[in-house]
């Protein structure tokens, strides 16, 4: 079988896709660069907002043509295939395999059934299964929950993914074990609420660490970069501040979202926390975490947003001065009560304050990466940019960043970059030796052509 993987959404999918991937690989499967080559196409789904779902109907009405027309199994996993939109859907458009979050391990039974197969349990064994490392890679993504107790009224999470369940702490370090083994630098834990972590319906797990505890063990595992996503404000506390402080290998880059600035909208949204509470914790980084890089989520124009309530938010981005943030105008979902019983706005309202709200995320990133230019950054690159002759990667606190090929160095791993131009959403520099001296660049011209330029001029 040549089976081909597409994959919508967050880092959650991104790793429950190379969960999936790796089962097919060990019973005998090749995975293929494209659909073309491909006799089984499965799409891993993303439910949270319309954008995504409306591409997964786009990919699968292609699918069924090709099906017309010779032999290709459909499948579709993800928190889509949870929701009863997603089973239309499924229904619709012929789709052969159709796997829940909770069912990823039922891939093989469903490949061996012949027939159409529909996994939607949420099963105890997934918990327990360890991928094997991702090969030939320097970042890596590890589960260490699945799940939310939580239940924001405009969130599908807790419908696709279930409650809370945190892995055991032997279990993640046995897998980051793995990854180390495998070259891996740089790991993100994952989950829904990595805060709340060994805290499952409300109840302290025996034998499990808090999350900022779990941090400082992850963190003397001897990988150099730690990170995770993603926060929530309502289970942030102190400790977990204090222990990316005293743990080197954990970045200094926290990803906390707010959703609004209003505490009226954040009681609407079911949030559990006011403005005045996520300012402390914000409070609270910055003490123990001076430089700290702070990203966040906003979700603009929720039901019964009003002017006022978007200049809150408005304000609130300008007090925090976030380095950077994923925006977006509220997609009402099927399912969430935000969808049952609030109405709607204009979409012409959300989009003049998405737009309004772009431009004040723009100013700051400007700010906060301009603020770099002249320092040297411990840069993990991953290889070949967009342009020629160049190198891509990111730093500690997740900048983009992009430098000249040198003389010697393929460009895999964390080497030092002096920073020397910013835009609001990259970050340009030299490769540098101990010293500080600027290493010598691989010629990207010819000696007869014009001097060379940086990435940064040819835009």
């Amino acid at each position: 079988m040549k089976a081909h993987l597409i994959t919508y959404g967050c880092q959650m999918n991104e790793y429950d896709t190379h969960l999936v991937q790796s089962q097919l690989v060990s019973f005998g499967a090749q995975i293929v660069d494209s659909v073309d080559e491909a006799d089984f196409v499965l799409i891993n789904t993303c439910a949270v907002r319309g954008k995504p779902v409306d591409k997964v109907r786009s990919v699968l009405g292609t699918l069924r043509k090709l099906k017309a027309e010779r032999p290709l199994v459909i499948g579709m996993m993800g928190c889509l295939a949870q929701l009863e939109e997603g089973q239309q859907i499924a229904r619709k458009f012929e789709v052969d395999v159709l796997l829940g979050p909770g069912s990823l391990l039922d891939i093989g039974k469903a490949l061996e059934s012949n027939e159409r197969f529909w996994g939607l349990q949420f099963k105890d064994e997934l918990h327990d299964h360890i991928p094997p490392p991702p090969v030939g890679k320097l970042q890596a993504h590890l589960t260490i929950m699945r799940g939310c107790d939580h239940h924001c009224t405009y969130c599908i999470v807790p419908t696709t993914r279930g409650p809370q369940v945190s892995r055991h702490p032997d279990q993640i370090l046995r897998e980051l074990d793995m990854q180390l083994a495998a070259g891996v630098q740089e790991v993100t834990l994952l989950g829904q609420n990595v805060n709340a972590y060994g805290v499952d319906g409300g109840a302290k797990l025996a034998g499990y660490p808090s999350f900022a505890d779990l941090l400082r063990l992850v963190g003397r595992s001897g990988i150099q970069r730690i990170k995770f996503t993603t926060s929530h404000p309502m289970n942030f506390t102190e400790d977990v501040a204090a222990a990316m402080a005293e743990t080197p290998a954990v970045c200094e880059f926290v990803h906390l979202p707010v959703q609004s600035g209003s505490n009226r909208v954040l009681r609407r949204m079911a949030r559990e926390y006011t403005r005045e509470e996520y300012l402390h914790h914000i409070a609270n980084i910055r003490k123990h975490i001076p430089n700290a890089v702070l990203a966040t989520d906003i979700i603009v124009g929720f039901p019964g947003e009003t002017e006022a309530d978007f200049e809150e938010t408005l304000s609130l981005y300008d007090e925090v001065g976030y380095d950077s943030a994923y925006m977006f105008a509220y997609s009402a979902r099927p399912g969430t009560p935000s969808y049952k019983h609030f109405e709607d706005l204009p979409r012409e309202v959300k989009v003049e304050r998405l737009t309004r709200l772009i431009a004040k995320q723009k100013d700051w990133s400007a700010r906060k990466n301009a603020a770099h230019v002249g320092s040297i950054q411990e840069v993990l690159l991953r290889g070949d940019a967009f342009s020629e002759g160049f190198l891509e990667g990111h730093t500690r606190g997740n900048h983009p960043t992009v430098v000249p090929k040198v003389l010697g160095i393929t460009g895999a791993g964390v080497h030092r970059v002096r920073i020397n131009q910013a835009t609001p959403h990259m970050m340009y520099g030299n490769l540098i030796d101990a010293n500080g001296e600027n290493l010598p660049e691989v010629p990207r011209f010819a000696p007869e052509a014009a001097a060379l330029v940086s990435p940064l001029q040819m835009a």
